[in-house]
């Protein structure tokens, strides 16, 4: 019986916490210029500063295949 009483129980129980969290802590609010930041953020991703030079070059070898030694 109280595997049948018991299951639901812990259903409701996780229910009721969850409204809870959910009350407790609301989602946050979205800023109007949402759009305009990612456009921004897109053109820095665009153009490469001075300072990523090392990064991408360890990228681009890290993504070219090895090739073995001749021998």
């Amino acid at each position: 019986m109280w595997l049948v009483v018991g299951g639901p129980t812990v259903v409701v129980i996780a229910s009721f916490v969850t409204l809870w969290l959910a009350i407790r802590t609301p989602d946050p609010v979205i800023t109007e210029d949402y759009y305009q930041r990612g456009l921004d953020i897109n053109k820095t991703l665009e153009s490469p500063e001075k300072s990523l030079v090392p990064a991408m070059k360890g990228r681009n070898h890290a993504a070219t295949p090895q090739t073995s030694p001749p021998r």
